[in-house]
């Protein structure tokens, strides 16, 4: 890890099975536990992890957007409804491409971003 670059990224979820399941399934994210209460993942860009909790993640609330990178928005949008996710924000344009925004299982928002 270089030096003043972002290490780690945390999120709450109120069940840490279901966020495993979500993101294996539909993205393809690899998972160790450290406890009953946190699971960390890894294949995702940044490392992270998920912490129990009820609270939620979500841009009118103040958290940040993370944005994962898809080569195809559609079939990923696809996995995402597939998969228990819920599209709150579908496919638009934006300067340097097309996104959507989803929430994921247990409620956090999230970005696909993509051509």
């Amino acid at each position: 890890m270089n030096h003043n670059q972002i290490g780690f990224i945390e999120f709450p979820s109120s069940d840490l099975s279901a966020s495993k399941t979500f993101f294996t399934t539909v993205f393809g994210w690899t998972f160790k536990d450290f406890g009953e209460k946190y699971t960390a993942f890894s294949e995702s860009g940044p490392h992270g992890g998920f912490f129990l909790s009820d609270a939620k993640s979500s841009v009118a609330t103040g958290g940040a957007l993370v944005v994962i990178h898809s080569d195809d928005l559609e079939k990923t949008q696809a996995a995402v409804e597939a998969n228990g996710g819920k599209v709150v924000k579908g496919i638009f344009a934006f300067p340097g491409g097309r996104r959507f925004h989803f929430t994921d299982t247990t409620g956090n928002e999230w970005a696909v971003s993509g051509k």
